[in-house]
């Protein structure tokens, strides 16, 4: 495997996106402790991301807002607008790429890109110029960290090293000397179930782990992951393996004035086309499907869930005729009084359309063929007209932007607005 003799990586991660956003979308924000909400009117709720004015007095993402309140009884609160935050991200590449081509978009606001001789010659004079065209033609109350190694794991952790709007440059030459006194929760791949492995087998930090070998690293994580980190930490060109999908699903915190079994009901029925939706765009067919619900009865919190088969399908008529007999079963579990807090969907056990095995009751099935010939049709008009113009059954969902919410992990499309 390569160990490179330069930096080669840039990594770039946006401070604070989600609410840097909105302060450049609303001047009344800026310059004050913003945090990002799912819905307004309530306290019942998390700050699912703040600003660097909010964080500075103490305030975390998915920090209960009484906490947040406490700490900071100046936050301004402000409902979730994922569509402003799509858009934003996209004009923010544009600029990106005006600069140096980007090759990875790993998250809504975080990237890396390859480097080439002249930036590796200028690292700063590089970062310098992202940011100028960031603060000039999209605003300054957008920020970015960047970072820059010889691979993109060291680069990622480069770029948290002084946010907000940082450069840090990590050449091989210093490694792995600014890894040494960094906690386990710095280290991407590195979570808390892990961190407790490697207490058990005595190796408290991470001067500890850099002296394991690669074998012993695949043993501790009980796979090649171990092995592919160990050489990342020690500066090795380590090509990411392509991911393979395993699931579409979609979840949704009910508002307070919507968290009746009656709107429950009308959520998951949603989420359900929605992510059937997202699945049928990227090609995909599913032969499971699970529902859950996060329940208060009384003063108890709880959960519920049921999964059942389905027979290698995505389009909408499938998916609800799979839908209603876990809803029922799991309404049998749950008073009337019940309060669903949050619902979830979740399509498992894909199969990619050019594998597709059919059941052979349901393969020659002409009214299985006829569903999904409308369900396409209703896609391409949906698409040609940019909103959800025909649907089987309701498609109104209840709650405070019950059409979109805040992506981590993905590219939200303008498809996941309707």
């Amino acid at each position: 495997m390569r160990k490179p003799t330069t930096i080669e990586r840039l990594y770039l991660d946006f401070d604070g996106f989600f609410a840097s956003v909105e302060q450049q979308a609303r001047p009344a924000l800026r310059g004050k402790p913003v945090g990002v909400v799912p819905f307004d009117g309530t306290e019942h709720t998390v700050v699912i991301a703040c600003s660097k004015e909010a964080k500075a007095r103490g305030v975390k993402n998915v920090m209960k807002v009484r906490d947040a309140k406490r700490i900071c009884p100046d936050i301004k609160l402000v409902a979730q607008t994922p569509d402003l935050y799509r858009r934003a991200h996209n004009t923010l590449l544009r600029e990106i790429e005006a600069v140096i081509p980007i090759d990875v978009i790993k998250s809504i606001d975080e990237l890396s890109c390859i480097l080439d001789p002249k930036d590796i010659a200028d690292p700063v004079g590089l970062s310098d110029l992202i940011k100028k065209r960031i603060h000039d033609n999209v605003g300054p109350y957008i920020s970015c960290s960047i970072g820059f190694a010889a691979n993109r794991h060291l680069a990622k952790i480069a770029c948290k090293m002084d946010k907000p709007n940082g450069t840090t440059i990590w050449f091989p030459e210093i490694m792995p000397l600014p890894l040494l006194d960094l906690p386990f929760d710095d280290i991407p791949g590195i979570g808390s179930g892990m961190e407790r492995r490697l207490h058990k087998a005595g190796i408290y930090g991470m001067r500890a782990l850099m002296k394991t070998e690669p074998k012993q690293m695949r043993k501790l994580w009980g796979n090649v992951t171990g092995e592919r980190l160990w050489y990342a930490l020690n500066g090795y060109d380590v090509q990411a393996q392509p991911s393979k999908r395993g699931m579409y699903g979609h979840g949704r915190v009910l508002d307070p004035d919507n968290r009746s079994i009656i709107k429950a009901r009308e959520t998951g029925r949603y989420l359900l086309i929605k992510a059937a939706r997202r699945m049928r765009r990227d090609g995909f067919y599913a032969n499971a499907l699970y529902l859950g619900l996060a329940v208060r009865i009384g003063r108890k919190d709880g959960r519920c869930s049921e999964k059942g088969s389905l027979p290698c399908v995505n389009d909408d008529q499938a998916v609800l005729a799979g839908f209603e007999p876990l809803w029922a079963q799991i309404c049998k579990r749950l008073p009337n009084y019940a309060k669903v807090i949050r619902v979830f969907v979740t399509f498992d056990k894909l199969m990619p359309s050019d594998a597709r095995q059919l059941d052979m009751f349901v393969n020659d099935d002409p009214e299985r063929v006829k569903m999904e010939t409308l369900t396409s049709a209703m896609d391409e008009l949906n698409k040609r007209y940019g909103k959800s113009l025909v649907t089987l059954g309701p498609y109104v969902p209840p709650g405070q932007n019950a059409g979109n919410k805040i992506a981590f992990t993905r590219i939200p499309a303008p498809e996941d607005a309707w």
